[in-house]
């Protein structure tokens, strides 16, 4: 007898693509977040499949800091062209040109891409962000719902959540309200690897280790680069790495690591106990709910 369940990434993968589909017959105009990482490339690869081979019926929004890898810039222009979506970018630059906002001394512009997130989105009429968080990531992405529910302010109710009865979501917001919607919460970093591999997913090539210039910082390793320049006192060397995560170049370290194929990165992160964010991201490293007051504030 043919067996018809599913396995575990095919499951997975219903459940986003389901997701997906339920946003846009529930919302009037959603948009996917899109950073260019690997988490981000899997949803809008899903978003491809949930609707093909019609084209995604809804644009996606890069909020640029001005501190993007250039590869990362490369492989999110491939990706629009290849699928034919609309891109809305949100220059951070630019807000702190006209004063939106101000460049904060720690040389971050995390916190301050939330007000040039939200005045996108409200120029837009967005009323549902799509965004690639995974609970597994880090403790404030681990309390969100599905459906995350946002105020008038775009800002974030961690007390204050709907509840979520098997597959159902409740979409409905007043005038000025929004959501956000992460349809890989269930997700893995092994299991986005996973499927990366499976379906031969194009990524930046900074996820593939290769022999970089790195400084060691309090035990994180930078790439030495316009972002990232040697201080007083350092001194660079030559290592193997890769980048698990990618964020702003000036915040986000590498890992040691010679996994050069996604085959041999899906048996790396079989093996790691710390999340991607942890290992590698500095701006996660302000204090321990620096993620949850950015969110809360109105961030992805």
């Amino acid at each position: 007898m043919t067996s018809h369940v599913l396995s575990q990434l095919r499951s997975l993968e219903a459940e986003s693509i389901h997701i997906i589909r339920e946003v846009v017959a529930e919302m009037q105009r959603p948009c996917l977040l899109f950073s260019g990482g690997k988490d981000s490339i899997v949803m809008l690869h899903l978003a491809a499949k949930a609707f093909a081979p019609a084209r995604i019926p809804f644009p996606i929004m890069h909020v640029d800091t001005g501190l993007n890898f250039p590869s990362v810039l490369e492989t999110r222009d491939r990706w629009v062209e290849r699928l034919g979506v609309q891109l809305v970018v949100a220059s951070v630059p630019e807000a702190i040109e006209r004063g939106l906002v101000q460049e904060e001394p720690n040389g971050s512009r995390n916190r301050i891409q939330t007000p040039v997130l939200l005045e996108a989105a409200e120029k837009n009429g967005f009323d549902a962000l799509f965004g690639g968080g995974r609970r597994d990531e880090e403790k404030a992405r681990a309390k969100e719902r599905v459906f995350s529910f946002r105020d008038d302010f775009g800002q974030w109710d961690p007390k204050n959540q709907r509840p979520e009865v098997w597959d159902l979501y409740n979409g409905r917001v007043h005038q000025g309200e929004s959501i956000r919607v992460f349809p890989l919460s269930n997700w893995t970093e092994l299991d986005i690897w996973a499927y990366i591999e499976a379906e031969e997913i194009d990524l930046p090539d900074l996820y593939f280790a290769t022999e970089r210039e790195v400084v060691d910082r309090g035990g994180m390793l930078f790439a030495v680069n316009e972002f990232t320049p040697l201080k007083d006192g350092e001194t660079a060397e030559v290592r193997s790495v890769r980048y698990r995560t990618v964020g702003d170049a000036n915040l986000t370290a590498a890992v040691a690591s010679t996994a050069a194929t996604r085959a041999e990165i899906v048996e790396e992160v079989a093996a790691v106990r710390l999340t991607e964010r942890g290992a590698t991201r500095g701006d996660d490293k302000v204090s321990e709910a620096a993620m949850e007051d950015r969110k809360r504030e109105g961030y992805f």
